[in-house]
């Protein structure tokens, strides 16, 4: 049985989805990607108070790593690209090439890629802290001023 709830953060409202009381889904407003709304379940905040909780620690950043129970939704080979981001320490970042080489399949950067942009469990499963292979911001499905913003947190130069 899914539930979700939609709570405030520094970075606009995001949508938590549980299944059967664990969490499978985090999603910002305007996110490529994003699921359509009725697949969320019905209204219900009880599962999420963990949740929330260590999202509001994060986003003051007084919270390094995410000790939640996840369930992801997905292929074997986006499980394995999203394990590979779950171990991208904070305030760090990598690239997809990286990332390919971490899998043992090199060429596979652009694959990689789709499935980070799959990612169904944004900030918590780390998917901002993936680069293009100069350094630079390359797509993320919540914008790249989110990702920005997101990559100056861990770094301890954010603006707000």
């Amino acid at each position: 049985m899914k539930q979700h709830t939609v709570t405030d953060s520094p970075y606009g409202p995001l949508t938590l989805v549980a299944d059967d009381g664990v969490l499978c889904g985090l999603y910002m407003t305007d996110q490529r990607h994003r699921p359509p709304e009725d697949t969320f379940g019905a209204p219900d905040d009880t599962p999420f108070a963990e949740t929330e909780e260590q999202l509001a620690a994060y986003f003051a950043g007084e919270l390094k790593e995410f000790t939640l129970e996840l369930r992801l939704h997905g292929t074997p080979f986006q499980h394995r690209v999203w394990e590979q981001l779950a171990r991208i320490p904070y305030g760090e970042t990598r690239t997809y090439g990286q990332l390919a080489d971490a899998l043992g399949n090199p060429k596979a950067s652009r694959a990689v890629g789709l499935a980070n942009g799959r990612n169904p469990i944004g900030i918590i499963v780390p998917c901002h802290r993936v680069v293009g292979a100069s350094g630079g911001l390359t797509g993320y499905g919540g914008g790249l001023e989110r990702k920005q913003r997101l990559l100056d947190l861990e770094r301890g130069t954010a603006l707000f």
